[in-house]
């Protein structure tokens, strides 16, 4: 992955630029670099396939193969929540113009270096019913082909292989559609249907609530962690003891017990390390992994030092037990009442956990 400083999901701290050619929604999408996106409108890039590592569902496709094809391709990433809150509107235009002439790729290029591992895509492949085909690119070969920057970006391409219109993020769902309809009928001289897909997501891949969104995503690793304040800050690349920090201020958050932080992730060294974290949002969403050797580790979550009730995400019950069984993204808190500032603690009971980075929605 490139050596490159990111801002992510959530709330980001630059303005950009809208061309007519594309769209982009800040509150809702991956950014690579804190720079105005570089529209590829009107280039080829489909040739960049070539440098992916894998595919899943399909043999590989080349830009020769899908000449006379009208293209959507979507980069992802499977521990990126607004990639998973996208997943209902690829799949449905994936069904519904297939006959049609629409191919759907998608590109998983990764973040973390374990996402790399085929076996964890392909999980994220099946529970998330992803039948199109899917292009991995652990090398980021074919994210730099489309110079591209964001989780989740979508390309639409004409049948002749050129770019016709970009979408960085979230949303517009219907004005995505119209240009696959536009492209479609352009490429078939065929009627299109005027109506667009209705789709309603569940669990994770509900629509967020971004008016009452107020905390960033959040990293663990050292590389890109911000807002940490246990006492004496982060020690890198060494075991440490550390404690609950005695105020949270919003979006603050620290850990307790013996862990040992990398530059991506930080692990539990012992049984009974925490983390706590002061959030607005009605989403919580923490990527975790089990231990090194692949055993679960359990957890309990509290907000506000009180178990969640109603207010538990769909991998925790209302008491807030849950397990952590391969490296994904968990939801953790979907709240039902009102949104305010609240203070989320999950404890581990058990070592080796892999904690990465905080998301919500």
């Amino acid at each position: 992955m490139p050596a490159i400083s990111r801002l992510r999901r959530i709330n980001l701290s630059i303005a950009v630029a809208i061309a007519t050619v594309f769209s982009f929604t800040a509150a809702t999408t991956c950014l690579l670099e804190a720079q105005e996106p570089a529209s590829i409108v009107g280039s080829h890039p489909l040739s960049g396939l070539s440098g992916a590592t894998a595919w899943i569902n399909s043999a590989p496709l080349t830009a020769k193969q899908l000449k006379g094809k009208v293209v959507l391709v979507d980069f992802w990433d499977y521990s990126c929540i607004n990639c998973i809150r996208a997943f209902p509107y690829i799949r449905a235009w994936a069904e519904k113009y297939k006959d049609g002439g629409l191919v759907v790729i998608g590109v998983h290029t990764p973040e973390f270096d374990i996402e790399k591992e085929r076996a964890n895509v392909q999980k994220a492949v099946n529970k998330y019913g992803i039948t199109y085909p899917v292009a991995l690119d652990n090398n980021y070969a074919v994210w730099n082909a489309f110079h591209n920057q964001f989780w989740p970006a979508h390309y639409f391409i004409d049948a002749k292989g050129k770019v016709r219109y970009e979408h960085f993020g979230e949303g517009e769902y219907a004005q995505s559609e119209r240009w696959i309809q536009d492209l479609l009928k352009e490429a078939n001289a065929k009627p299109m249907p005027a109506s667009t897909v209705n789709v309603h997501g569940q669990g994770a891949q509900a629509a967020a609530d971004m008016k009452d969104v107020r905390s960033p995503e959040t990293y663990i690793g050292y590389a890109r962690a911000e807002h940490f304040v246990s006492p004496g800050g982060i020690n890198r690349e060494v075991d440490h003891i550390y404690t609950v920090p005695g105020r949270l201020g919003l979006n603050d958050w620290g850990l307790a017990g013996k862990w040992l932080d990398h530059r991506q992730v930080a692990v539990l060294q012992s049984a009974g390390g925490k983390i706590v974290f002061r959030f607005h949002a009605r989403d919580l969403h923490l990527v975790l992994g089990p231990t090194a050797d692949s055993k679960p580790v359990r957890f309990r979550i509290t907000i506000d030092g009180q178990a969640p009730g109603e207010n538990h995400g769909v991998d925790t019950d209302p008491q807030g037990n849950g397990v952590v069984t391969e490296h994904r993204l968990y939801q953790l808190v979907r709240q039902k009442d009102a949104i305010k500032d609240h203070t989320f603690t999950i404890e581990f009971l058990d070592a080796g956990v892999q904690a990465f980075s905080f998301t919500f929605g």
